[in-house]
């Protein structure tokens, strides 16, 4: 099932996605969750109530996918913790002599979403907005320290991430955080994929990044370093996971500032970021306002 955040002249709206079919849960039927984290929370029985409601849906419940706005899968996460480091390639073009041994993990702010076709906006302050593409995975199932064994359970779906990170700010200190927490950074998107559309922890599935039709990085999710149950249950560890929660998950080689020459994103670029058997996230480029326009 694939699941989107959408707004609507009534306020936020949790769809279906149908093709180019979006279906309207609170039209379909009142009853059924309103948001991403209420649908996650639910579990089996919020699914089967909205693949029931979605089966019978009036036409009038139903629009076309490509006519709405959406917003990012889930719009105001609890959390959303990045790894960095995490694909083989990239962790030695960054520094071939010190493989990570444990998760190098990070936060990102919800101020720093953009929803799919939205903008990724360049700070007013720096030229070195770089992109990242990632697998995101959502939390479905509440736990703390969820055994690794176990730990696929407690994923509600994916989605993808461009995870930009404005290099200069990043590079100034040994802690990545101001860097990659710029507001309307970090495009998140388009839609949540429920884990049966994937392979058992999204593994062996190519990912690759775009810039204006170039790709710029491929790789496999094969090589993650720490796989998807294996960052739930370091995470896990120290902090109790909560549906709606994102986990980041890393990105392949070939990020910008490692081209040479680097290449940054400018204003007029379109990043797109694609995973096999989930979809594309698109992304046009733009300058931030400044301050008090």
């Amino acid at each position: 099932m694939r699941l989107v955040s959408f707004l609507h002249s009534a306020g936020p709206r949790l769809g279906v996605r149908l093709g180019d079919v979006l279906v309207d849960l609170a039209a379909a039927d009142s009853r059924l969750p309103r948001d991403m984290t209420s649908f996650l929370a639910g579990g089996e029985a919020a699914a089967e109530a909205v693949c029931a409601a979605v089966a019978k849906a009036p036409d009038a419940a139903r629009m076309r996918f490509s006519a709405v706005r959406l917003l990012p899968p889930v719009p105001n996460p609890g959390k959303i913790v990045c790894v960095g480091l995490n694909y083989v390639d990239h962790a030695v073009e960054i520094d071939p002599r010190n493989l990570p041994d444990y998760p190098t993990f990070f936060g990102r702010m919800a101020t720093t979403l953009v929803a799919h076709n939205e903008p990724m906006l360049r700070p007013t302050v720096s030229t070195k907005l770089d992109f990242e593409g990632e697998v995101a995975v959502i939390i479905g199932k509440a736990g703390r320290m969820i055994d690794k064994g176990r730990a696929l359970g407690h994923v509600g779906g994916y989605a993808l991430f461009n995870e930009g990170s404005v290099r200069d700010y990043q590079f100034r200190t040994s802690q990545w955080f101001l860097g990659k927490n710029f507001d309307s950074t970090g495009a998140f998107g388009p839609e949540l994929c429920t884990p049966d559309e994937l392979p058992s922890g999204a593994g062996g599935l190519f990912l690759a990044t775009r810039v204006n039709g170039r790709v710029m990085q491929e790789g496999s999710t094969a090589d993650m370093l720490f796989s998807v149950a294996a960052l739930i249950a370091s995470l896990s560890e120290a902090m109790t996971l909560f549906p709606g929660d994102v986990i980041v998950t890393g990105t392949p080689s070939g990020v910008g500032f490692a081209q040479k020459p680097p290449y940054f994103l400018k204003p007029g670029d379109v990043c797109e970021i694609e995973l096999e058997g989930y979809g594309v996230l698109r992304n046009p480029v733009a300058d931030a306002p400044c301050v008090g326009e």
